[in-house]
């Protein structure tokens, strides 16, 4: 069996370089294209370890080794939080792109050297992929909150999103209003008021409600007022938009 030394060091140099830039993008961490050259080639020296007879074990300590040392040319040491941080993040990248190519080999076994091509050109892509969700999970769920509101008659916990289009404030009493979707409380047992509102090219009113209490992330508000709206919120399980006071507050 022949092995291509050299197209072995630019497939590795080549993976080794996307992980790299890719926790690099998640982390912010600003590392210039030099640095991740550099990165990259010295874990590149991981392949040395190849012509020598090494037991499993000896060489999954070299992997660790090797992929402290990477980051630690590309990104710098600040503290050890800062490097384990660093690591953290470049393996859970590369266990996520090791699993996607791996399904892809399982699903098409072929030594077909057109379909190893796609798989490594394919890999920015996953990448790619990957970076977008991470960056969608973290503009979501720093504005997700947990909810209690408390009522005379019941007690219930939502998850809730903090809408900075959320305006809505009772124009007698100026409390900031919270929209709930239609269904979790039991209206029949509540004593509601219609308070009116402006929306672009409507004017309507809503339902409202006083409840004792509302605690938002174990802080408690007594100054808010609850509105059901009728429409689905058709966000990732939310179902209370906070009012955008609280980013004042």
């Amino acid at each position: 069996m022949k092995i291509y030394l050299d197209l072995i060091f630019l497939l590795n140099f080549y993976l080794d370089f996307l992980l790299l830039m890719v926790t690099n993008l998640v982390l912010k961490r600003n590392a210039s294209i030099k640095r991740l050259f550099l990165g990259t080639l010295s874990g590149s020296l991981t392949l040395l370890v190849l012509f020598f007879p090494v037991s499993s074990f000896f060489l999954f300590l070299a992997k660790i080794f090797m992929a402290f040392v990477m980051n630690f040319v590309t990104f710098g040491f600040r503290d050890l939080k800062y490097l384990l941080n660093n690591v953290s993040y470049f393996y859970m990248i590369s266990i996520i792109l090791g699993g996607f190519l791996y399904y892809l080999n399982t699903e098409f076994p072929s030594q077909n050297q057109i379909m190893v091509c796609f798989f490594i050109l394919i890999s920015p892509v996953v990448l790619f992929i990957y970076i977008r969700q991470v960056k969608k999970f973290k503009s979501l769920y720093q504005l997700t909150y947990t909810v209690l509101i408390a009522l005379k008659n019941e007690t219930f916990t939502l998850t809730g999103f903090l809408d900075t289009g959320n305006k809505l404030v009772d124009p007698i009493t100026n409390k900031p209003i919270l929209l709930i979707e239609k269904g979790i409380i039991d209206e029949s047992q509540e004593r509601f008021y219609y308070i009116p509102f402006n929306s672009l090219n409507n004017h309507n009113l809503v339902k409202c409600l006083k409840p004792l209490y509302v605690v938002i992330n174990e802080k408690k508000y007594k100054n808010y007022l609850i509105a059901i709206s009728d429409k689905k919120f058709h966000l990732d399980g939310v179902q209370c938009l906070l009012n955008n006071s609280l980013l004042e507050e």
